[in-house]
C-alpha cells in the first residue's frame, strides 16, 4: 500500500512539473463555426432579413506545457506549430494578438468594400496614414515603445498618408539620426477592437540596416536602405461606404474569415438567397481585387464546420486536398480562387444571382 502511495505521489509530482515546463510549441485545434448574418448590422441601405446560412470558422491556438504537449499527441485533429512560425523572424510573440486583431480589422474592411463593389456601388478610398503591422525585437521602433497597430501620420514636419511615403521619408535619413514620428497610438480592447488615440511624438534613433536584411523599396525612394527603424507597414485607408456596417468578431483575430464575411454581406444586401437553402461554410482571405488567399488550420476548420452541420465548405483552391482529407461523407469541399468564382459556384448549387436591394 505504501509503495502504491509513493508511486502516486511521484506521478503527481512529475505531472505537476511537466505542467509548469512550457514548450516552444503551440497547438491548433478545431474551433467553432458561426453564422455570420447575426453578427452583422447595416444601416443606410435595405437588407434581406432571412438570407440563408453562411458560416465562418476559426481555430483555437494554445501555448503548450510539456504535459499538454504529451497528452495532445494522443488526440486527433491537433496541429503542432513551433512558436517561431507564428510570427515573422525577429518579431516578438508579444505582438501576436495585436497582429491578429489588426488582420481581422483589415479583413472586415476588405469584405465590406468588395461586397458593395460586387453589387454595383462605387467605393472611394482615401489613404490616411501608415499602420505598423510588425516590429523587430531590439529595433529602434521597439526601443521607442511603438506597437503593432500604431498609425504613423508624419515624419518630423512631413505628413505621410501611405506606407511608401513613410519609407521614403525615413530612407532619406542617415543612420544614427534622431527621427521624430507623429503617431496615433492604438488601443486594443479585451475583445480585440482597435481604436486610435490623439497624435503623439515618438523620437527614435535610426540604425544601419542589419547585415543580410533586404529592405522592400518604394518607387522614388532615392537613398533607399540608408536608415532602418525595424518595422513593417501597411497603408491605412478610409473607405467611403454607402452604408454603416459593423461585424461583431469579439475575441477573434486573423484574416481567414474574409471570404465568409464578404459572401454574407453580399447575401444580406441582395434579394433572394445566395445559398440555395444549403448551409455554406467558407474560409479564405479576401483582397481588394476579389482574390481569395490561403489560410492556416484548414484541416481543423473542416472538422469544425462539419460538426456545425455545413453541407459545403468553400476553401482556397490550394487547400482543397487538406480539407478533403479531413472531411467525412456529407461535406462537399469547393475550391475557390476568387469571389466571382465563389458566387458562380453558389449559383450552380441553386443560389440566386446577387442583386442589390437598394439601387447603387
Amino acid at each position: 500500500m505504501r509503495a502504491l502511495l509513493i508511486t502516486i505521489v511521484v506521478v503527481v509530482v512529475i505531472v505537476a512539473g511537466l505542467n509548469k515546463w512550457t514548450t516552444n510549441t503551440y497547438a491548433i485545434t478545431p474551433g467553432t463555426a458561426t453564422p455570420v448574418a447575426p453578427l452583422v448590422k447595416i444601416s443606410g441601405v435595405s437588407t434581406n432579413a432571412h438570407p440563408g446560412t453562411i458560416l465562418f470558422t476559426d481555430v483555437y491556438l494554445q501555448s503548450l506545457s510539456a504535459w499538454q504537449w504529451l497528452v495532445d499527441h494522443f488526440s486527433s485533429h491537433v496541429q503542432f506549430v513551433p512558436a517561431d512560425e507564428l510570427v515573422e523572424p525577429g518579431v516578438s510573440l508579444s505582438e501576436l494578438d495585436a497582429q491578429g486583431y489588426l488582420e481581422m480589422r483589415d479583413a472586415k474592411q476588405f469584405a465590406e468594400v468588395e461586397a458593395f463593389r460586387t453589387l454595383g456601388w462605387r467605393v472611394t478610398a482615401t489613404p490616411v496614414g501608415a499602420i505598423i503591422n510588425g516590429i523587430e525585437e531590439n529595433s529602434p521602433a521597439a526601443r521607442a515603445g511603438l506597437h503593432v497597430g500604431d498609425q504613423v501620420v508624419a515624419v518630423g514636419t512631413t505628413t505621410v498618408a501611405t506606407s511608401c511615403q513613410l519609407v521614403r521619408a525615413v530612407h532619406e535619413v542617415a543612420p544614427h539620426t534622431k527621427v521624430t514620428l507623429k503617431v496615433k497610438p492604438v488601443k486594443i480592447s479585451s475583445a480585440g477592437t482597435l481604436r486610435w488615440g490623439a497624435v503623439t511624438s515618438k523620437v527614435l534613433t535610426s540604425a544601419t540596416v542589419p547585415k543580410g536584411l533586404t529592405l522592400a523599396g518604394c518607387a522614388g525612394a532615392s537613398g533607399a536602405g540608408r536608415s532602418y527603424l525595424g518595422v513593417t507597414l501597411e497603408d491605412d485607408v478610409a473607405y467611403a461606404l454607402p452604408a454603416t456596417v459593423s461585424i461583431n468578431t469579439a475575441n477573434i483575430g486573423g484574416p481567414s474569415a474574409g471570404l465568409a464575411m464578404t459572401l454574407a454581406l453580399v447575401n444580406k444586401l441582395s434579394a433572394g438567397s445566395l445559398t440555395g437553402h444549403h448551409v455554406i461554410a467558407a474560409t479564405g482571405t479576401m483582397s481588394l481585387n476579389g482574390v481569395v488567399g490561403d489560410v492556416g488550420g484548414v484541416a481543423e476548420k473542416t472538422v469544425a464546420v462539419q460538426r456545425a452541420g455545413a453541407s459545403y465548405f468553400f476553401v482556397p483552391e490550394v487547400e482543397v486536398a487538406t480539407a478533403r482529407a479531413a472531411a467525412s461523407p456529407g461535406l462537399t469541399i469547393v475550391g475557390v480562387r476568387t469571389l466571382k468564382q465563389a458566387l458562380g459556384d453558389l449559383q450552380r448549387l441553386g443560389g440566386t444571382s446577387p442583386v442589390a436591394l437598394s439601387r447603387p
